[in-house]
């Protein structure tokens, strides 16, 4: 089947370029090639050079690696601008590659779709109504580690980049936490273009089928409400048409729990810290096309060029009705009053897809003697199978006017500016009503994940307090013009992943003060002499459990007791309620 598919390519590549315009990968008659990150740069400044009136590139920020990031912006004008792109009506579609170097697909088919763009004139009338921003390496430090053995599971390319950055950072990991600069650099160039679509290229792992290319889309249910209708209605079912035209079936990402696919596929819940979950924090459709590791390389790079060209065809066709879906999204969220932090798959409600698999079977491993799972690609099948596509929420935050942000945290407050947000200094001394958290309860990862222990089951108690803030501390307003749901899914503890989740606030989990039991023995005697209700409280609670000890009842008292700081377990962003604004800068 392979050979067949490799011969076939012939006829599904695009036109052939001219000689000079060969991209490695194209020079390459075996098609297992893909470009370094000096030969893919050096392309795009040729293409610039080339073709000024088409493609602006330019440096967008640092990455860990030292070496910047680059923007390379294809337009029908030659406009690079985000605000004059906007008043023209365009939309604008985000292509972000090279994020796993090891996974280089979308290196290589951006680099001939961004020429072909240029220099067929029948595929340059595809940008009339749709700008298109290529990230042409986002790992570039990856990119420069290459080899050929980091991907055991993977069919080529010859050569590759790793998937962990200078700091050794799953980049797919920090979109939300933002440790490295090329998290910052990416945040920034996005938040400069807003764009309506995103797209970031994968190689997929896992089960073996028939699929060349499959497919994670944003979670409806994590959209609002006309954009997750306009994804599921239009814009996903032309994108499986026309991949489908192009002899490329996709399905989509084969995520399952049982032994095989045809237990049930699951759509993957890409939380803020995935691409597509950030994206979908600002009201853009994200995508994650991820073509499967087994099939030969070349097949994997067209394939990707040509769903790359389907979305940009796509959104050219459904401009208006993609942008009448971010203006009601828009809309919707100024009279939004709850807000969604947490998602668990329903497993009550399934559609079905017809998938195309291979046979599951079981065979002696030559490893260890016991039985294996292998996939019989001699025995293809085309079945039903269910499709789980639906996510309720399970935690759910009330929208308060503002948050509020003591200076001290500037880190975090660097982290909103970064991504869209305006917190405003105070401009003086206040002491307001606020409702404050107390961290009840929480589960704590027992290993580092990407550089943190992450925090998850939250357990909130929720309080009114009088608070002073001093001058210069922050507010942060959920005004219309804010990034509503960035700001409420990074700032309330119980979101999957919120600051809190990441660790920027453990200090406040750590007790500062304690006591020596043998001399607030006495002091908490005293106590409970001067308050009657206060003891009765310790009383009804040693009467209902025998192991609350002399040890665990000092401890009560202690944390009961004016003498207990205040700042333990107290998380430090507030949430006012209040109307109007505070005086600030």
């Amino acid at each position: 089947m392979f050979a067949f598919l490799l011969a076939s390519l012939m006829s599904l590549a695009p036109t052939p370029p001219p000689a000079a315009w060969r991209t490695p990968f194209e020079n390459d008659p075996t098609g297992n090639t893909t470009a370094t990150y000096a030969e893919c740069i050096a392309y795009y400044q040729k293409l610039a050079a080339a073709y000024p009136q088409g493609l602006h590139l330019a440096e967008a920020g640092p990455t860990d690696i030292g070496q910047p990031l680059h923007e390379a912006v294809l337009s029908a004008d030659g406009d690079a601008d985000p605000v004059s792109t906007r008043r023209k009506n365009r939309r604008v579609l985000f292509v972000q590659n090279g994020i796993h170097p090891g996974e280089p697909e979308g290196i290589d088919a951006s680099m001939m779709l961004t020429r072909d763009l240029l220099q067929q004139p029948q595929l340059r009338k595809l940008l009339a109504d749709v700008t298109v921003v290529v990230v042409p390496v986002y790992n570039v430090d990856g990119m420069l580690n290459r080899s050929a053995s980091g991907r055991a599971n993977q069919n080529g390319p010859a050569a590759y980049g790793f998937r962990g950055n200078a700091r050794h950072l799953d980049l797919n990991r920090d979109y939300i936490k933002q440790d490295s600069r090329n998290a910052r650099s990416f945040a920034a160039l996005f938040q400069k273009w807003q764009p309506d679509v995103f797209v970031e290229t994968h190689t997929s792992n896992g089960a073996d089928y028939q699929y060349t290319m499959t497919l994670i889309a944003t979670q409806h249910n994590k959209l609002a409400p006309a954009l997750g209708t306009y994804l599921q209605s239009q814009l996903l079912p032309a994108l499986y048409q026309g991949m489908e035209q192009k002899k490329w079936p996709m399905t989509p990402y084969v995520d399952f729990e049982g032994s095989t696919p045809e237990s049930g596929l699951q759509a993957f819940l890409e939380s803020p810290r995935y691409s597509t979950g950030y994206a979908a924090l600002f009201h853009t459709i994200g995508f994650m096309p991820e073509t499967h590791m087994l099939k030969p390389f070349a097949a994997r790079v067209h394939s990707t060029y040509d769903f790359l060209k389907t979305v940009l065809e796509t959104v050219g066709q459904q401009s208006a009705a993609l942008a009448a879906a971010r203006l009601a999204a828009r809309a919707g969220q100024a009279t939004q009053t709850s807000f969604p932090l947490a998602w668990a798959l329903d497993d009550t409600q399934a559609e079905t897809v017809q998938f195309r698999g291979y046979e599951g079977r079981m065979k002696p491993s030559e490893v260890s003697g016991q039985p294996r799972l292998y996939y019989d690609r001699a025995a293809p099948f085309t079945r039903p199978v269910k499709y789980f596509n639906t996510y309720k929420p399970t935690a759910v935050a009330r929208r308060p006017t503002a948050y509020l942000i003591p200076q001290a945290w500037g880190e975090v407050v660097d982290l909103l500016r970064r991504n869209g947000a305006a917190p405003e200094p105070l401009a003086q001394d206040l002491t307001i009503p606020v409702e404050v958290y107390y961290l009840e309860d929480y589960k704590t990862t027992p290993k580092p994940f990407e550089g943190h222990y992450l925090h998850s089951q939250v357990q909130l108690r929720l309080v009114s307090e009088t608070v002073t803030y001093r001058k210069g501390d922050y507010v942060c307003y959920l005004t219309d013009a804010a990034p509503v749901r960035y700001l409420i899914e990074t700032l309330e503890p119980q979101a999957t992943d919120s600051f809190f989740a990441w660790g920027f606030f453990d200090s406040v989990l750590q007790q500062k003060e304690h006591f020596s039991d043998y001399v607030f023995e006495d002091v908490a005697a005293d106590l409970l002499r001067r308050d009657p209700a206060l003891r009765q409280r310790l009383e009804a609670l040693k009467a209902q459990n025998a192991a609350f000890t002399g040890p665990a009842q000092l401890e009560w008292v202690y944390l009961n007791s004016p003498h207990h700081e205040q700042g333990f377990n107290r998380y430090p962003v507030a949430r006012w309620l209040g109307p109007g604004k505070l005086p600030s800068n």
